[in-house]
């Protein structure tokens, strides 16, 4: 078995100085971690790529979309992510997950504290966010699906989760 990467431990002490739980993957630059959001478990896998200086946050949960929803479901995301400035929303089929994933490259060998701990918030919170809209895609009738505006569903600011600092934080 190699031995984890400088960048994955400094992952690893940025969890800890967090008080998160990660277990890193034996033989693989990669640490994995599951948070209760307010809205959604997110389990994260958190992957170290060292050729290249860079670190990639994926957040995943649970997420079945019946066939009738799912156009409606996937544009959903699309729209989502023409809202967002950094990560992106993606949807697993196979394994029927909701995903969202953040990556940034690095100057250091160590990744940065403060950068790491944005690259989690990040994925946590924007999961959180879309989960109780494709609830409502998900919940939306077969035949009043094409009447469902999604630009408007996104807009409502009554299904998002609260904002950290506003009330104790969640994960």
């Amino acid at each position: 078995m190699r031995p984890h990467s400088r960048q994955i431990l400094s992952v690893e002490e940025v969890f800890g100085k967090n008080g998160w739980h990660g277990e890193l993957v034996e033989g693989r630059d990669v640490l994995r971690a599951g948070f209760e959001a307010h809205h959604t478990r997110v389990n994260l896998t958190v992957q170290a790529f060292t050729e290249l200086n860079a670190l990639s946050v994926v957040g995943e949960t649970s997420m079945f979309i019946a066939e009738p929803q799912m156009p409606a479901f996937l544009e959903l995301l699309m729209r989502g992510n023409k809202q967002l400035t950094l990560g992106s929303y993606e949807y697993d089929l196979d394994r029927e997950m909701l995903v969202f994933r953040v990556t940034n490259i690095f100057e250091k060998e160590r990744f940065d504290e403060d950068i790491v701990s944005s690259m989690v918030h990040c994925a946590i919170a924007e999961l959180d966010r879309m989960v109780p809209y494709a609830a409502i895609v998900r919940g939306t009738a077969a035949d009043l699906i094409a009447d469902l505006d999604l630009e408007r569903l996104l807009e409502r600011e009554d299904l998002l989760p609260p904002v950290p600092g506003e009330e104790e934080e969640e994960y």
